[in-house]
């Protein structure tokens, strides 16, 4: 199992939507490197949510992945903000996978609390300008992520 961090503004996607939803199509991403990552994903692994564009941004909840490889439709959609000329359905450029809500966390993690306890090297989140929405998070810093937010590893 592999543990990774998945961005959204609250507003647009937040864990609330997730959790009333109970599972997702996460789509629209438009970044190769987070693309590659999401490619990366199998079923089982971890996601933690994270808010971005809010004051404070940080980790709220945690996601299980539940299917991979999937087509991202909305790049077909003319109407839809990710639509994609160049993409083409026999050769479709952008992935999407399907998350299931495990948890909501009792507080916030914030990136100002993440940066007092992480290095770059530790949790790529940190670094000033970080724009992925999609982030591998290692063994050990995920671990340390739960034992800072005070909630039992999941397994």
């Amino acid at each position: 199992m592999a543990w990774w961090l998945m961005k959204s503004e609250p507003d647009v996607y937040g864990i609330q939507h997730l959790q009333a939803e109970g599972t997702t199509l996460w789509d629209g991403i438009r970044n190769y490197q987070a693309r590659n990552f999401m490619r990366a994903m199998q079923s089982g692994d971890r996601a933690f949510f994270y808010h971005s564009n809010v004051s404070p941004p940080g980790i709220v909840g945690l996601m299980e992945v539940i299917e991979t490889g999937l087509v991202d439709p909305s790049q077909f959609d003319p109407t839809s903000k990710y639509f994609d000329p160049a993409s083409k359905p026999e050769a479709p450029r952008w992935d999407c996978a399907r998350l299931a809500y495990r948890t909501t966390f009792p507080a916030m993690l914030t990136l100002d609390a993440l940066r007092e306890h992480f290095t770059v090297e530790d949790l790529v989140v940190v670094r000033r300008g970080n724009r992925l929405s999609i982030l591998p998070v290692a063994d050990a810093s995920a671990t340390r992520i739960f034992r800072l937010l005070g909630v039992a590893p999941e397994a």
